[in-house]
């Protein structure tokens, strides 16, 4: 075999495994993001340091309904704030009102209780689930220049798999 010959296939390789990999690494960051959403999980990202260093700021959070008479006392729950529409809330449950459909909530780096009960009805779920780090990147991703990003990477490792494979049949025909 020339030389030629064993530089093309040495690329034909290189092309091949850099998309694989490109195309692994958009699987696995999409896996945690994507499969939760199809068995029942909401996942949010945490911008606040209110419950730190349980949950840091940048942490991806995986919250599951849950009927609000249930919750127990230090379980961290999500919720609506009752004043910012939109705005979702993760703090810990301090005490269960039953009877008034009222959670009494603290994030673990303030000082005092939050100063509104939440209703049952502001309840999203209970948080089943934090990583670290891993909300950045979501909260990337879901951004107009994130799927830009996305689609990029996998256009490119195509591409690259497309030419490994299509110069290993040109030296097979030669």
């Amino acid at each position: 075999m020339g030389k030629t010959k064993r530089k093309k296939r040495t690329i034909a390789r290189i092309c091949s495994m850099i998309g694989v990999s490109l195309l692994i690494l958009v699987i696995l960051i999409c896996i945690p993001l994507t499969l939760p959403r199809l068995t029942g999980f909401d996942i949010y990202t945490v911008v606040t340091g209110s419950m730190e260093p349980a949950i840091p700021v940048g942490s991806l959070i995986y919250v599951r309904e849950e009927a609000p008479a249930e919750l127990m006392e230090g379980e961290v729950v999500a919720y609506r704030s009752d004043t910012d529409v939109g705005i979702i809330i993760t703090h810990r449950v301090v005490k269960n009102q039953v009877v008034s459909g009222q959670l009494i909530t603290k994030g673990d780096a303030n000082e005092a209780e939050d100063i509104s009960p939440v209703s049952y009805a502001q309840v999203i779920g209970k948080v089943t689930l934090t990583i670290p780090v891993l909300g950045g990147i979501f909260a990337a991703m879901v951004t107009f220049y994130g799927k830009i990003v996305i689609v990029s990477v996998v256009l490119l490792a195509a591409i690259l798999l497309y030419i490994g494979t299509d110069s290993r049949n040109i030296q097979e025909k030669e």
